[in-house]
């Protein structure tokens, strides 16, 4: 099936298909992604999908032929069944709700089966990736706008080196994205940030999670917001629902601080006028004005060396699958390694006595010492039945 085409933006109706060819040239020709990544972040942003096309794959490191010839790949459909396949074909039965519009039922099935293929490949051949609600969302956009074959790799890459934190075995990863928006906000607006202190910032969550691509409904603006997402450090989708908050300020300010659920439900929907272009410019000179790594509360040291916000931050040309692979993995060992701690402290909690205090406490030292030397990879089940044992000795 063809590709779906975006509709104009008032900067490609007023240039023509002129403009059009010169970014079509610039993104071709460029060694250099920051000139792209300055089309992409201008007003308008890439104007057109035959831009996008040429772009999107360019910024994401998708464009990079695989290095193992085409014979030596496995068909996708004799890879074993990813766990989260039901959840998918679920969620790709009710995707395309808003656009394109103007199709056939049968064209939308159509469209559906790609979507089911992209997703579903794309989690087969990287079986660790955690499919999560919203995922289809995503993956909706970058499939009308490349279509399905340039979409595969696109979409591979995007799991792996852009979304990476959303795709793991735990939400703690997500949740730690949202911790960074009250001290964007704190920085920026104190007295709002104050406001909103009695509700966690939860009602980001849809948003984030799917690049807003659940929250946006109309197919010409998510592509524009794309453009400059996919440009920019991962961290840079925080820092535009801070600027939605900003926009908000006055009505906010109506709904007394006293009231968090109403708070909550107010800012888990976006307004329906959004002024994306203001937005996008506002986004980028926030982040210029107020870093992550300069943002109080500690916040930017909470997070994982290993999360998209960092391993994306700065970078000048995209990275490749292995490191994404490596990231990934590291990021499940600390997710491992979090999981044996807690399960520790609510050891000795359950197990607790006076007289056993010194002997648990030791314990745990030499414990946090073995983790932190990495000697859990290897032996992580075994050796938690092992403490498990000597809590209970030691708690009778």
């Amino acid at each position: 099936m063809s590709r779906s085409t975006t509709l104009s933006s008032d900067a490609l109706r007023a240039n023509g298909s002129s403009t059009v060819k010169n970014y079509i040239s610039t993104c071709s020709a460029t060694d250099d992604l920051s000139a792209i990544a300055a089309l992409s972040s201008s007003r308008g942003g890439l104007l057109d999908d035959r831009v996008r096309c040429v772009a999107w794959p360019r910024l994401l490191g998708s464009d990079v032929l695989p290095t193992e010839p085409a014979n030596v790949i496995p068909d996708w459909r004799s890879l074993p069944k990813h766990k989260d396949e039901d959840q998918v074909r679920l969620d790709v039965n009710r995707s395309f709700i808003y656009y394109p519009k103007n199709e056939s039922d049968q064209q939308l099935d159509r469209r559906k089966g790609e979507l089911s293929d992209v997703i579903t490949e794309v989690l087969r051949r990287h079986p660790m990736l955690c499919y999560f609600q919203g995922f289809h969302d995503i993956v909706q956009v970058i499939l009308l706008v490349l279509g399905k074959d340039l979409a595969i790799s696109a979409v591979t890459h995007l799991a792996l080196l852009r979304i990476r934190d959303f795709m793991l075995p735990s939400l703690s990863p997500s949740l730690a994205h949202l911790a960074l928006l009250p001290a964007i906000l704190y920085s920026v607006d104190a007295k709002l940030c104050q406001h909103l202190s009695g509700t966690q910032p939860f009602f980001a969550l849809a948003a984030t999670l799917t690049l807003y691509a659940h929250e946006i409904k109309d197919y010409g603006a998510i592509a524009r917001l794309f453009d400059f997402l996919l440009a920019e450090d991962a961290v840079v989708s925080v820092y535009v629902f801070v600027m939605i908050i900003l926009s908000r300020r006055k009505e906010l300010f109506e709904i007394p601080a006293d009231e968090p659920e109403m708070l909550h439900f107010t800012l888990s929907k976006l307004p329906k006028s959004l002024d994306l272009e203001d937005m996008i410019a506002r986004a980028k000179a926030l982040v210029l004005e107020h870093p992550p790594e300069q943002l109080p509360f500690s916040a930017w040291n909470k997070i994982s060396a290993y999360s998209v916000l960092k391993t994306t931050r700065g970078l000048s040309k995209p990275q490749n699958l292995t490191e994404g692979e490596a990231f990934f993995a590291k990021q499940v060992t600390q997710l491992d390694r979090a999981q044996l701690r807690q399960k520790i402290q609510l050891a000795i909690w359950r197990y607790r006595k006076p007289a056993g205090g010194v002997g648990l406490a030791v314990l745990i030292g030499l414990v946090s010492i073995w983790i932190q030397k990495g000697g859990m990879e290897a032996t992580q089940f075994q050796a938690f039945r092992k403490i498990w044992a000597m809590l209970r000795l030691l708690g009778h």
